[in-house]
């Protein structure tokens, strides 16, 4: 299936969290919370201004992204939990 986000939302896979500690403990799944980064997989076209003129977005396909614990809405696309949110509701552009 092809999704394509409307407007001003993106598609974002989070990021896996590691499940083994560097001293080599292994973490449990019920004391793991929820990545709170992500990578965009599809945009939005943008929003329009009081002009009319489309904004784009500042983010893109393949951004690492940091976003509020509870931002978003969690999806199913293709068997896989994807998140939609608004570009407010990110936070930033991890750089490496």
């Amino acid at each position: 299936m092809k999704f394509r986000p409307l407007h001003d939302r993106v598609l974002v896979r989070r990021v896996e969290e590691a499940t083994k500690t560097a001293g080599g403990i292994i973490i449990p799944d019920t004391a793991t919370e929820k990545p709170q980064e992500g990578e965009i997989i599809a945009i939005g076209t943008g929003t329009l201004d009081d002009n009319g003129k489309r904004v784009a977005l500042d983010v893109k396909k393949g951004d690492k992204i940091l976003f509020g614990k509870w931002g978003g809405t969690e999806v199913t696309v293709d068997g896989e939990e994807l998140l939609i949110m608004k570009e407010s509701d990110i936070m930033g552009i991890i750089e490496s």
